[in-house]
C-alpha cells in the first residue's frame, strides 16, 4: 500500500510526453519560434469553423468558433482556451482541431474578449486569471452539449485561467467537466512576466505581443475616453508596464504586482479535485523551470508533465519524410488529447 502511494506521486511528476526535438532545433527559443511560424499544423484537411456570438452576462460578447468536422452526438466535446493574443487561427488551435477531427470529437475555441478580430464593447478586455469568464463559458457549453462529456485544454494564458477556475471550484468542477489540461502555462505569473521582460525575450516576444496589444488598447480608449493615460501606454516597453496601465486597473487589480499575485493558478493547485494535467517544458523561455509546481504543491488530482524540451507551446517534431521533413506540431496535441480522452 505504501509502495503504491509512493509510485502514484512519482508518476504525477514526469516527462509525460515522448518528445524529441529535431537536432537542428536546439533550445527553447528555436522550438518555440519554428513551431509558431513554419511547422505543419495538421495532417488532415485544414480546420473549418462555424462562428457564433455569445452575449456575456454583462452585455458584452465573445465569439466562439466550432469545428465543422463530423462527430458522433455522444462523442466528447474538446474546448480550447487560447493564449495571449491567440485565436482559432493559432498553430496550436489548428493542431488540436486536427486531433479532434481524427478522433471524431466535437471541438470549439471560445475567444477571449477582443481576440476574434472584432473589438469587444465593454471597458475591459481579458486577463490571465479570469476564472469567472471560464466558468460562464464552460457552463454554457455543458448546457448546449448536454449529451457530450466535456474535456478542456488551456494554452499558456488560457491554461492558467483554466487551472485557476479548477482550483477555485474544487469538487464542483466535476459537475461541468471530466478533465482539464494546461499547456505551457505561466502558473506563477510574476516569474513568467519578469522572464519575458528580459534579454532576448524582451527584444522578440515582448515586442510581438505589444505590437497587437497596444493598438487594441488604444481602440478601447477611443471607445471609452479617459479609460487610461494614452501617452503612458504608448511609452510602455514591457508587459509589466502594459499590465500596470491597462490590464490590472481595467479588471479590478491595484497594479501589476497585485494582478500577477492574485491571478496566478499556482497557489490554488492544491484545491483541484477534477483530473488535471499541467504540461510545462523545462526549456520554455517564458516560464522559468524554477517556478514550476512540484508534487507537494498540487493535489492528488493533478498530474505534472515536465519534459526537458519543447519550448513555449512548441514541441516541433520531425516527420517520417526525407530528413525528417516537414516538421509538425501534432505530437503535443496527441499526447494531451489522449490524456484527456482517457478521463472522458
Amino acid at each position: 500500500m505504501a509502495g503504491s502511494a509512493v509510485l502514484s506521486v512519482l508518476d504525477r511528476v514526469s516527462p509525460g510526453i515522448d518528445y524529441r526535438a529535431p537536432r537542428w532545433l536546439p533550445g527553447g527559443n528555436a522550438q518555440t519560434i519554428w513551431a509558431a511560424l513554419a511547422a505543419r499544423r495538421y495532417f488532415g484537411a485544414p480546420p473549418s469553423w462555424q462562428r457564433s456570438r455569445w452575449t456575456t452576462p454583462d452585455g458584452d460578447f465573445i465569439d466562439v468558433d466550432q469545428a465543422r468536422h463530423p462527430s458522433d452526438a455522444k462523442a466528447p466535446l474538446l474546448v480550447l482556451f487560447h493564449g495571449l493574443e491567440g485565436s482559432s487561427a493559432s498553430h496550436y488551435a489548428m493542431a488540436f482541431a486536427d486531433f479532434a477531427a481524427a478522433q471524431g470529437l466535437a471541438f470549439a475555441v471560445p475567444h477571449f474578449r477582443g481576440c476574434s478580430g472584432e473589438l469587444n464593447h465593454a471597458p475591459r478586455a481579458y486577463h490571465s486569471g479570469d476564472f469567472h469568464e471560464i466558468d460562464w463559458v464552460l457552463r454554457r457549453f455543458a448546457v448546449e452539449h448536454a449529451g457530450r462529456p466535456l474535456i478542456v485544454v488551456g494554452v499558456s494564458l488560457g491554461g492558467n485561467a483554466l487551472l485557476r477556475w479548477a482550483g477555485e471550484m474544487g469538487a464542483r468542477a466535476a459537475d461541468t467537466v471530466r478533465a482539464v489540461a494546461a499547456v505551457c502555462s505561466p502558473l506563477d505569473l510574476a516569474a513568467g512576466g519578469h522572464a519575458i521582460g528580459r534579454g532576448f525575450n524582451r527584444l522578440v516576444y515582448t515586442r510581438m505581443f505589444l505590437a497587437t496589444m497596444v493598438p487594441k488598447a488604444l481602440r478601447k480608449l477611443d471607445q471609452h475616453p479617459g479609460l487610461f493615460d494614452r501617452e503612458a501606454l504608448l511609452a510602455a516597453r514591457d508587459l509589466y508596464a502594459f499590465d500596470n496601465l491597462f490590464t490590472a486597473p481595467l479588471h479590478g487589480f491595484r497594479d501589476t504586482d497585485d494582478y500577477w499575485a492574485r491571478a496566478s493558478a499556482k497557489p490554488v493547485l492544491g484545491g483541484i479535485r477534477v483530473p488535471a494535467l499541467a504540461l510545462n517544458a523545462l526549456n520554455d523561455p517564458f516560464v522559468p523551470a524554477a517556478s514550476l509546481p512540484t508534487d507537494r504543491e498540487v493535489s492528488a488530482s493533478v498530474t505534472l508533465w515536465q519534459p526537458a524540451q519543447g519550448g513555449h507551446v512548441g514541441f516541433p517534431t520531425a516527420s517520417d519524410g526525407v530528413l525528417g521533413w516537414p516538421v509538425h506540431v501534432r505530437t503535443m496535441p496527441e499526447a494531451v488529447g489522449q490524456w484527456l480522452l482517457a478521463r472522458a
